[in-house]
């Protein structure tokens, strides 16, 4: 089935999750929507992220998309059982995976979480990583300054440096053999929190998980694509240029095409 596969985030932080997506399933088209303007959604109200949500999905819908990946996690913790009910086609979060791969990978049931405020505040992850093991203990900790680091594209500085130790300096204190970054923006600080936390500790994404999770929503249906070479897009309600700084050094492409859209 050639059609695209849509993927929202609030920023940039979900082409964490498209780059392994186009790993793995090289012949799926990906539309992307990343609402940069109204970002980050993690201090807004349950209400505000609703309805961004949905002004997102319903932009895709004109592009009769095949499947949906609600790539942000607050956005995932607070809306996506709703739009899974409400959309004729499959509805994909990343909070499941990333508490799938957190169970599979921990030794001690020590598991830190860090994420938005918002999705810190919803016990989303705790939920489902006590649906599955009840007796795993779980460090949530709030890290409202590292998506505004990445959207910035100071990733990398050293400054991203200095606000990664001072967040994190309180799970040092903890016996967490393994770290969710349960926001998709946070890998692209993982080498800067892995090296914080040492080698004892491991850092995971929810990235690999949730595209394994769509691939085989894509096999099982019967969706997969047939054509080479897919054409992505790539929106923004925000400035182009810097979605684009970001996406082409995330992603290695310097050949994407991104549009500025008015959501609303």
């Amino acid at each position: 089935m050639n059609k695209p596969i849509g993927v929202i985030d609030s920023g940039v932080g979900g082409l964490t999750v498209a780059k392994e997506m186009m790993r793995q399933l090289p012949k799926e088209m990906i539309y992307y929507v990343g609402d940069t303007a109204r970002c980050p959604y993690g201090p807004r109200l349950p209400g505000e992220v609703r309805k961004f949500t949905w002004e997102m999905t319903r932009f895709l819908e004109c592009y009769d998309i095949k499947m949906l990946v609600i790539a942000c996690n607050t956005a995932t913790a607070v809306v996506l059982e709703e739009i899974r009910r409400e959309m004729p086609i499959p509805v994909v979060g990343v909070i499941q995976p990333g508490a799938r791969a957190a169970i599979k990978e921990t030794k001690n049931r020590h598991i830190a979480v860090l994420g938005t405020v918002g999705t810190i505040k919803s016990g989303a992850y705790e939920k489902a990583i006590n649906a599955t093991d009840s007796d795993a203990k779980i460090y949530p900790l709030a890290c409202p300054d590292f998506v505004p680091l990445v959207e910035s594209g100071e990733y990398r500085s050293e400054r991203a440096k200095k606000i990664v130790a001072a967040t994190l300096q309180p799970l040092k204190e903890t016996p967490a053999d393994t770290v969710i970054l349960g926001c998709t923006h946070y890998p692209l600080l993982e080498p800067i929190i892995a090296e914080f936390m040492g080698p004892d500790v491991s850092v995971i994404s929810s990235g690999d998980e949730t595209a394994y999770g769509v691939s085989s929503i894509l096999e099982f249906n019967d969706m997969m694509a047939e054509g080479e070479m897919p054409e992505h897009r790539f929106f923004t309600t925000g400035h182009t240029k810097s979605f684009y700084t970001i996406a082409s050094d995330w992603l290695g492409d310097t050949l994407i095409q991104i549009k500025n859209i008015k959501l609303a």
